[in-house]
């Protein structure tokens, strides 16, 4: 492949040879130096031959001094096509012009590349940094990380870094996200612990102040579980901060009801695709009708941005909408469906109900409401059910 490409780059010609003695030009090339290769025999007096283009020009001076006739075939090659060029002045200056414009867009930032971001979305970034001038089409020489970090840091108090590096029409964005830092407990303002929940206690560990119930006790909502208020030796009392962890084990009951007939999609099979051209910030459509696309018509996007070799990013992205119409009709679920569409329902539910716990047992319970599934979900779950509550000041 490599020899190839250097062939094309030097040019080579296929050339025809006639003569009473072929095997004579053969000779030459061997006494001479001169590389052929597709050597292909017409016939006893004539065959067809590659080679480069200053290697012909040498065989047909040297074949001069035999009796052969010497043609050529075929040029392939950079030369021959730059030779074909030459005169077409209105294609050197297009291409001269896209060149000087490829120059001068260098110059601009046409592509972004994040880094480091989980929880702040890459659009929160990018609408932060053109709030701020840095933006598609901006002069690159112009971006001052520095001031930039500053402004951004207090545009996006999630993040504890940033930093801009323009390289060529393409702008690195490194950030690093702050890391939240933990609530501040205050130790001296005094506060007890009571339930969060009606609860059967299972497991109190006082860090301060004194329990006020005993493994195995039926609690209810709001009741003290740990006293922040405890009598000294003097007959008197201190108030402490009262805080503490407490398990205990609590039963839940939710209920979701589920249509047992449901809208469905039911694509019509026509599929009408529309394109567009962003430059820059404008965009050009390239269809003549509306791109709304209707309450009933999915529309998939997707956008293509044209990159020169070595992953250069140029200022144009092809937009491609494709619409897709539905109709929607009705069918009816099995009750197996329903039950698992509740399923997940009551689930996600309860695990919002939780509070750093886990379930110990749970039951399902469906049946069929008129044209619902009324499904019912006991569950019996082990959490943490202390709550703090500080002790107003008098």
């Amino acid at each position: 492949m490599m020899k190839h490409m250097v062939n094309l780059l030097k040019g080579e010609v296929t050339g025809r040879v006639e003569s009473g003695f072929p095997e004579r030009v053969l000779n030459l090339c061997a006494e001479y130096g001169i590389v052929f290769w597709d050597l292909r025999w017409e016939s006893p007096v004539a065959f067809t031959f590659t080679l480069a283009r200053q290697d012909w020009k040498r065989l047909r001076k040297l074949s001069k001094r035999i009796d052969c006739d010497m043609t050529a075939v075929s040029w392939r090659g950079a030369p021959f096509f730059a030779g074909r060029m030459r005169r077409r002045y209105a294609l050197w200056v297009t291409l001269a012009a896209c060149l000087a414009a490829l120059f001068y867009g260098s110059f601009f930032i046409w592509d972004f590349e994040i880094e480091g971001n989980e929880t702040v979305s890459q659009q929160e970034i990018l609408r932060a940094l053109e709030k701020y001038g840095v933006g598609f089409g901006t002069y690159g020489m112009s971006v001052d990380s520095f001031e930039l970090r500053n402004y951004i840091l207090l545009e996006i108090p999630e993040l504890s870094y940033i930093a801009v590096n323009v390289n060529g029409c393409r702008a690195y964005v490194q950030v690093r996200e702050r890391t939240p830092a933990p609530e501040l407990v205050s130790r001296r303002a005094p506060g007890n612990t009571v339930a969060a929940k009606d609860a059967l206690i299972t497991a109190i560990e006082p860090w301060d102040g004194e329990k006020q119930v005993l493994p195995g006790t039926m609690v209810k909502e709001g009741q003290l579980l740990i006293s922040g208020v405890v009598q000294n030796d003097f007959g008197g009392v201190r108030y402490l901060r009262g805080m503490g962890r407490v398990y205990g084990r609590t039963w839940y009951s939710l209920q979701c009801k589920v249509p047992l007939t449901a809208q469905q999609k039911a694509p019509t099979g026509d599929v009408r695709v529309q394109r567009a051209l962003l430059l820059g910030k404008n965009r050009i459509n390239l269809y003549f009708n509306s791109s709304i696309s209707g309450d009933t018509c999915d529309k998939i996007i997707t956008w293509k941005k044209w990159r020169l070799p070595g992953d250069v990013a140029l200022p144009v992205t092809v937009v491609t909408e494709e619409l897709r119409p539905y109709t929607l009709t009705e069918r009816r679920r099995t009750e197996d469906e329903a039950l698992r569409l509740a399923d997940e329902a009551l689930t996600a539910r309860l695990e919002d109900c939780l509070d750093d716990g886990e379930v110990l047992r749970r039951e399902l319970t469906a049946r069929v409401v008129g044209d619902t599934l009324l499904v019912t979900l006991s569950a019996e779950c082990s959490e943490q059910v202390g709550r703090l509550v500080e002790i107003p000041k008098e």
